[in-house]
C-alpha cells in the first residue's frame, strides 16, 4: 500500500515540514578477503551487526540534563515493546555504565542517534552509545526512542534500503536538511539518506515503507516512486514486517541448551543465520580450549549463567571467525561449579562436509 498524505494507514502521521532526524553513526566495515564468494561475503555483511540470540544487554540511563523521569520511562517502555514481541534478547536495566553494554544520554543539542548492533562493544565505557535529543512523551518522540533502539539491535535505516527503488531530488533534499532543525552537513545527509546500502548488506528484498527504521519525509524530494511524491507519513510503531524480522533473528528461547562435555563433538547442522546452544558444567577447575571445526563462519559467544547457585547471564568472551580460513577458539579459564552457556551463530557454512564444535 502507498503511503502518502492521502493513503497514510492507522498510526502513522502524514508530515508536511522536514522533521528532526537520527542520525545513525558510522558502522564498522570488517576487514575481509577479496575472494570470497558473493553468498559468503553477504551472509557474513547481513550477519555481523546482529547479537547472538539470548544476549541480555544491559543499558544505563544517564540521568542528568533532560534526562527526567518522563524521559527516562519513555526509553524504558520502548525497551518494553521491543522485549514484548516475544524475542529471545533480553534488556536490563543497571546502574553503573561500566557495567552496561547500552550507555544512553539526554543531550538536546547532540540530536537523536546510535551505534548499530555489536559495534556499541567498540565504545568506551566512558561515552555514550546512544543519545535522544528531544521530547520522547510526544507520538514522534516514542518512535525515536523505538528507532533508536531498532539501530542497537542491528537493523538499518529503512529508506537506505536498495531495493526501495527511490530516486532522490538531491539539491532538495540536501536544502532541506541543511536547514533546521537538522543543519546537516551534505556528508550527514549523504550518510544518512542517499547513500544506498548494498544488496548483499541487506536481508531479504522488500522494502517496507511502514517500518520503524524508515524516516518520514514531506512532499517534494522524492522523484520516483510517483506515489510517494506527496511524501512518506511517519511511522508511529512497530510494523508486521518489524516484528517478522526482529523474531527471525531472535526467536523466543524455548529449549534447553544441549550440555556440551570434553572431548564430545557436536555437529553444527544450521542454516545462514542460525544459531545453536550448549551449556557447560566443568568438572573441574582448568584452563579449557573450545573451537569449531569445518569450513564455517561463525560467531560464538560464551555466557557465564550461574554463579556460587545465583541465576544471572553475564558476557564471559567471544571469537568471531567469518572471513577467515582458520576456525573460531576460546581459550578461557572455567570454574567448577558454575554453569556456562555457548550460544553459536553460523553466517556460512562454506566447505563440504557439516561444521562442529568441540570443548576440550
Amino acid at each position: 500500500m502507498a503511503v502518502t498524505h492521502s493513503e497514510a494507514p492507522a498510526g502513522a502521521a502524514p508530515v508536511k515540514e522536514t522533521p528532526q532526524y537520527c542520525a545513525q553513526q558510522p558502522v564498522t566495515k570488517p576487514l575481509l578477503p577479496p575472494d570470497l564468494s558473493s553468498d559468503r561475503l553477504s551472509a557474513i555483511l547481513v550477519g555481523r551487526t546482529k547479537w547472538v540470540n539470548g544476549t541480555v544487554l544491559r543499558y544505563f540511563l544517564l540521568n542528568e540534563g533532560n534526562g527526567h523521569r518522563a524521559q527516562l520511562n519513555a526509553v524504558r517502555q520502548a525497551f518494553r515493546d521491543w522485549k514484548d514481541i516475544g524475542i529471545g534478547l533480553d534488556f536490563v536495566e543497571v546502574n553503573q555504565p561500566s557495567q552496561a553494554e547500552v550507555r544512553i544520554g539526554f543531550d538536546w543539542n547532540d540530536g537523536s542517534w546510535s551505534y548499530v548492533g555489536r559495534d556499541v562493544l567498540n565504545i568506551s565505557t566512558l561515552q555514550r552509545t546512544m543519545n535522544f535529543g528531544w521530547d520522547l512523551t510526544s507520538r514522534h518522540g516514542r518512535s525515536t526512542a523505538l528507532h533508536e533502539i531498532g539501530h542497537t539491535l542491528g537493523f538499518a535505516h529503512e529508506h537506505q534500503n536498495p531495493f526501495a527503488g527511490i530516486v532522490w531530488d538531491e539539491e532538495k533534499v540536501y536544502a532541506a536538511l541543511a536547514g533546521p532543525p537538522n543543519n546537516w552537513p551534505r556528508e550527514q545527509t549523504f550518510h544518512n539518506i542517499l547513500r544506498k546500502l548494498s544488496t548483499s548488506e541487506v536481508e531479504g528484498s522488500i522494502w517496507d515503507p511502514l517500518s520503524i527504521m524508515e524516516y518520514p519525509f514531506p512532499p517534494g524530494l522524492i522523484i520516483q516512486p510517483e506515489k510517494y511524491r506527496s511524501g512518506i507519513a511517519d511511522p508511529l510503531d512497530l510494523s508486521a514486517l518489524d516484528k517478522k524480522y526482529v523474531q527471525q533473528w531472535y526467536p523466543a528461547l524455548t529449549a534447553k541448551p544441549a550440555e556440551l562435555h570434553p572431548l564430545q563433538s557436536m555437529e553444527l547442522d544450521l542454516a545462514a543465520g542460525g544459531q545453536k546452544d550448549f551449556a557447560i558444567v566443568p568438572t573441574e577447575t582448568r584452563m579449557y580450549e573450545i573451537g569449531t571445526f569445518g569450513d564455517s563462519d561463525v560467531v560464538m559467544v560464551l555466557f557465564e549463567e550461574e554463579v556460587d547457585g545465583e541465576e544471572q547471564t553475564r558476557y564471559f568472551t567471544a571469537d568471531d571467525d567469518s572471513g577467515a580460513a582458520s576456525n573460531a577458539r576460546l581459550k578461557v579459564r572455567l570454574f567448577e561449579g558454575r554453569r556456562y552457556v555457548l550460544r553459536t551463530r553460523l553466517y556460512s557454512a562454506w566447505g563440504p562436509g557439516k561444521a562442529a564444535i568441540m570443548v576440550w
